[in-house]
């Protein structure tokens, strides 16, 4: 599995050959065949272990950040930078998301493993919307914003800051983008200060 993995975050499942993964893993392709039917049920496989993966990096990164602070904008705030920190503490560039690699290509995979994906998505999804809406409760917004577009917002700005990180050779660039986004929470929801009279 992190034979596969690892070749599918650096070229892509079309590139990433049966052949390559049993070659490199000393196995025989019947042995591959007896644990997976075929490359779309690697795929399933893969991209479980990936979503358990990154729910446990969350439920970890934010359940403690709660824990630090009882204040849900604190709170987020407090997970952001810790998730910054980690990606920042990477010996190289993150190596990518299997289910953005999926998306990208997704004309060559089963019904299974489309839904699959999509599932993920939407539970990222939910995962921050009940964290925004936790906030909005306390903090209204200063602008009028969706707040499901918003909770897209932390994976469209994470997937983004991998891409730039391997576009540019920049493995700043993927913490950079989620403090910005810090950024713009912070400047969202943080009451306004009211001028002197």
């Amino acid at each position: 599995m992190d034979v596969a993995q690892d070749a599918v975050l650096l070229k892509g499942f079309e590139a990433t050959s049966i052949e390559e993964i049993v070659a490199a893993v000393d196995i025989s392709k019947g042995g591959f065949f007896y644990h997976f039917a075929d490359k779309n049920a690697l795929a399933q496989a893969l991209i479980s272990r990936y979503i358990k993966e990154e729910d446990r990096i969350f439920d970890d990164l934010f359940g403690r950040a709660r824990e630090l602070n009882d204040d849900p904008l604190h709170a987020m705030l407090i997970g952001l930078k810790m998730l910054a920190e980690l990606f920042e503490n990477l010996p190289q560039a993150h190596p990518g998301c299997l289910v953005a690699t999926t998306a990208y290509q997704d004309r060559m995979f089963n019904t299974e493993v489309r839904e699959l994906n999509r599932s993920a998505i939407l539970g990222w999804r939910a995962r921050f919307l009940a964290m925004i809406e936790d906030i909005r409760a306390l903090y209204p917004p200063n602008e009028p914003v969706d707040m499901g577009a918003l909770a897209d917002m932390v994976m469209g700005v994470a997937e983004g800051g991998i891409i730039l990180s391997k576009a540019l050779n920049e493995p700043s660039a993927l913490p950079a983008q989620i403090m910005l986004f810090r950024t713009y929470l912070k400047l969202l929801f943080s009451p306004r200060l009211r001028p002197a009279l």
